[in-house]
């Protein structure tokens, strides 16, 4: 089925039912073992479609967990359960693309899994989450509907899960970040944020809107209390040129 078909419409399926609409192997399935050391600083998945436009590749050399365990943080209070299985999850929302290759591995013997069920949900350029409500009598985050920027695929024969998005937003109170979710036989195995150089993000709200209309984040990855506890460094995704916008790739290690 195409982008175009998943973007016409919701649709809300079990997380088995994804499995088998895709073909998977097997929730929990562990495919041929990887190619190299996937725990080695640097080390990231391969890009499953897209060329480069070349560029400097920008992120921490400690940016792909690999074979180490990654570390779990909050979900925080915008997940939704929608199940809605795309990997083009912009729904037209305007910002500067971005493609995600998120690889999922045994932490313990560094094989990649394949049939993993991901999810993923992030604010769009603004800072805005789909079907957000505010967070308390204080807030003033915006009531929205919709299911923009979130989504959900299965992992290939590589371990590897591919979204179609944009360069997330910020709001107050949080360094920019993209959540996740993994899920083996319908049991959550990991639950994370990732997220992004702080100068690149400079970089991409100087030059673009609608970011450039809102200024600078007000909290950096530094003081992101969120950010250390996922693993500070490793959990920033390694980001390259592609196109006109970027190729974000982490790999994560999962006990299975």
């Amino acid at each position: 089925m195409s982008d175009d078909m998943h973007t016409r419409g919701v649709w809300p399926i079990s997380r088995r039912a994804a499995l088998a609409l895709l073909g998977g192997a097997g929730l929990g399935a562990v495919a041929a073992a990887c190619t190299g050391k996937l725990s080695e600083a640097g080390s990231t998945p391969p890009a499953s479609s897209g060329t480069s436009a070349g560029g400097t590749t920008t992120g921490s050399s400690g940016n792909a967990p690999g074979c180490v365990l990654t570390q779990e943080v909050t979900e925080g209070p915008y997940y939704l359960p929608l199940n809605i299985l795309r990997s083009d999850i912009t729904e037209g929302k305007e910002g500067v693309p971005l493609q995600l290759d998120l690889q999922v591995v045994d932490a313990s013997t560094c094989q990649a899994i394949s049939g993993a069920v991901m999810d993923i949900w992030h604010a769009d350029a603004v800072g805005v989450y789909s079907g957000a409500v505010p967070l308390g009598p204080n807030s003033s985050a915006p009531t929205t509907s919709g299911t923009f920027l979130r989504g959900v695929q299965n992992t290939g024969t590589n371990g590897v899960a591919t979204f179609k998005t944009i360069y997330p937003g910020w709001y107050t109170g949080r360094a920019v970040h993209i959540h996740v979710k993994v899920h083996l036989d319908d049991q959550t195995v990991h639950t994370g944020q990732l997220f992004f150089d702080d100068s690149l993000t400079s970089s991409v709200y100087r030059a673009n809107a609608p970011y450039d209309s809102r200024g600078e984040p007000d909290t950096t990855t530094a003081t992101d209390s969120i950010y250390q506890q996922a693993g500070a460094s490793g959990a920033i995704l390694a980001m390259k040129r592609q196109g006109t916008g970027y190729l974000g790739t982490m790999t994560m290690g999962v006990m299975t």
